[in-house]
């Protein structure tokens, strides 16, 4: 049996974030880190630039070909973790082996959701979350000479996938449950800005739908029929609908589990000297008031530095943190923080918009305390706008003041 003092299941963003917080403290401890893909550490949210072909595998990596050496790292990359004994303090591995541990860090990310769809394991079927997702669909691009693709969902990970098989000069459509793209990031006048863009590329887009069946010959897929009937003759199809913590390994452990896994503000789970972070964990919600999975990669990475740094035996708590998306589609730079729809009311709401200049920015005020903004084609000052939610920073003020006003807010 391997023994490992701190013993991190994952290689993302939280994985990192926790083994630089744990040398800063423990500069001897044996650190072991377990991933069920071969590659150091990389920037997930390059696969679609990878895929697109603007950046080389060279440029993917988060951190150098050095990190695991420098920080004295036991990397087992290819290695998948089937379950965790808590009450032994040992993880097994596909592979038979164990490593026991003295402190655990969960970090294994979210999973893509795939629907119970008839057809969904014909030929030609891809999510899209992973270095090794971009790499299969680009060599059955190849191999296969795809010409269409369909792409189920409209959310971020649709879009950038979209985007990337636009690229490659494949015909695209992009099928959407809900009345727009991007619903759960943006508000209906961001959304059309980017559908618009979309549309001119020659991107179909079809909302309130869905994908019920999938069909193929020889195996591989010809066809996607809606739930209106209609069907849309396709080459490739990539499911985009969302993501779910990855908690399969610990379900019958006894950590707890809601939809992600429950930490505290150490990202200490109920069981003592084990931790989870990143997106897989659900950590607390400073707008919201509540704990639930925030797959961001920032937000990652600083749960892990908490973790790391109380596994080592430095206390520290997270604070919180909210939604917040940083992203440029067709070229066009987007930033979307805290809640920027609300439905309910309560809510103050300033807009600006220039649509010649496809620029749209809206405040989200609550309490006389900013909880929201969306930056469309112009994000100038969303990195103040952000600071002030973070900060909860009370802003009668700046509205009572229109030069103040509007120096930081649209006019």
């Amino acid at each position: 049996m391997m023994p490992a003092k701190y013993l991190i299941i994952g290689n993302s963003a939280a994985a990192v974030g926790a083994i630089e917080s744990i040398r800063q403290e423990d500069r001897k401890g044996e650190i072991t880190l377990i991933s069920d893909e071969p590659y150091s550490a990389y920037s997930r949210p390059l696969i679609s630039y990878l895929l697109a072909g603007k950046v080389s595998e060279e440029k993917m990596f988060y951190r150098d070909k050095s990190f695991y050496k420098k920080n004295k790292v036991k990397p087992l990359l290819g290695e998948r973790v089937m379950s965790v004994s808590p009450s032994r303090k040992t993880v097994k591995l596909k592979s038979g082996k164990k490593v026991s541990y003295t402190r655990l860090l969960i970090a294994t990310g979210g999973k893509s959701i795939v629907p119970e769809v008839k057809g969904k394991s014909l030929k030609g079927i891809f999510t899209f979350i992973a270095w090794d997702d971009a790499k299969k669909i680009e060599k059955f691009i190849e191999k296969n000479a795809v010409k269409k693709a369909t792409v189920i969902g409209g959310g971020l990970i649709g879009l950038k996938a979209a985007e990337a098989l636009i690229e490659r000069r494949i015909k695209v459509t992009i099928v959407e449950l809900a009345d727009r793209i991007l619903s759960a990031t943006f508000d209906k006048k961001a959304s059309s800005i980017i559908e618009e863009t979309l549309q001119k590329t020659h991107c179909r887009l079809i909302t309130g739908n869905t994908v019920k069946e999938i069909k193929g010959k020889g195996g591989k897929v010809t066809d996607a029929i809606l739930e209106n009937g209609e069907g849309l003759a396709t080459d490739l199809v990539v499911f985009a609908i969302g993501v779910t913590p990855n908690v399969d390994i610990v379900k019958k452990s006894g950590v707890k589990i809601n939809r992600g896994i429950l930490v505290d503000s150490h990202m200490q789970t109920n069981l003592p000297g084990i931790y989870a972070a990143g997106d897989v964990a659900e950590g607390y919600d400073l707008l919201l008031k509540t704990r639930r999975p925030l797959p961001i990669w920032p937000n990652a990475y600083k749960q892990g530095s908490i973790a790391g740094y109380n596994m080592s035996g430095t206390v520290k708590e997270f604070r919180g943190s909210f939604a917040m998306n940083s992203v440029e589609i067709c070229g066009i730079p987007t930033i979307s923080v805290g809640l920027t729809d609300p439905l309910e009311d309560g809510y103050e709401v300033f807009r600006d918009s220039d649509p010649a200049r496809k620029q749209y920015r809206k405040i989200v005020l609550k309490d006389n305390r900013i909880v929201g903004a969306i930056f469309v084609n112009d994000i100038a000052r969303a990195g103040i706008i952000t600071g002030l939610i973070k900060d909860e920073v009370e802003v009668s003020d700046f509205k009572d003041d229109e030069r103040r006003f509007r120096t930081y807010f649209p006019s």
